[in-house]
């Protein structure tokens, strides 16, 4: 991946690993979109930083995301960058019986349907771009599913294949490049942050950007917490794994 002198939009940009890798990213030399439906967490995360926009976006929308796709590309027609980062976590109790299922219908309109519904509108106008990339940010727990939140940890396996087929589909053209994340220390979950056993938020970006700067990049950006549950099933540790997460 090009690190510098491109035009990038991040979902999800206005809190977590969307903010720190903005960030990041921008301090790098890139023009910067933060997308999210909280606006003032987004203008909060572009403070004082020239060349880094702000966009709402309600991703779970698929109206809105058609919509927001044209005003991206009319107000930054350089765009070459997409990181699809946006997404929520709820824990679903109750998998034993019927229950109501909104929280599961959200999870997957976010985490799933959103960025394949993105990519696609934007996948004509990066075709065309140079240095263009595609960068999936999906879950540690899409390889080792966390019980109590089966439909997060559905939807992120499910990225991780989309992106491995979009990676195929592309080669030549978009380089598609995955961040799968351990637990980290964001506002993902209430309480996430102040979990001693995740990792930090800003050593996992600074990580994150180690990689992304390698030459040539990695097709998955696997910081090294997050290989005990990647490597579970290659390695035949899987239900060892799934044990010890649950």
């Amino acid at each position: 991946m090009q690190t510098c002198g491109n035009t990038i939009l991040i979902t999800g940009g206005g809190s977590g690993i969307g903010e720190a890798l903005a960030h990041r990213l921008h301090d790098q030399g890139n023009v910067v979109i933060v997308a999210g439906r909280r606006t003032d967490a987004l203008v909060r995360a572009a403070a004082g930083r020239e060349q880094m926009h702000v966009l709402q976006l309600d991703i779970d929308d698929a109206a809105e995301i058609s919509a927001f796709a044209e005003r991206l590309i009319s107000l930054f027609p350089e765009i070459n960058v997409l990181v699809n980062n946006a997404g929520i976590m709820r824990i679903e109790p109750g998998l034993t019986q019927s229950r109501d299922l909104h929280d599961a219908e959200a999870m997957i309109a976010t985490n799933l349907l959103g960025p394949i519904r993105l990519t696609n509108l934007l996948i004509d106008h990066l075709s065309g771009k140079p240095d263009a990339t595609i960068i999936n940010v999906s879950s540690g727990l899409g390889f080792v599913p966390l019980v109590a939140a089966p439909t997060y940890s559905a939807t992120k396996a499910a990225l991780h294949n989309y992106t491995v087929s979009l990676r195929s589909a592309l080669k030549g053209q978009i380089e598609v490049i995955e961040i799968v994340p351990p637990g980290v220390r964001t506002e993902l979950m209430p309480g996430q942050q102040q979990q001693e056993q995740f990792m930090p938020l800003a050593e996992f970006a600074d990580q994150v950007m180690a990689q992304l700067e390698q030459s040539p990049t990695p097709a998955e950006i696997l910081v090294e917490a997050v290989l005990f549950l990647r490597n579970a099933e290659v390695e035949g540790r899987f239900d060892e794994a799934v044990a010890a997460i649950n």
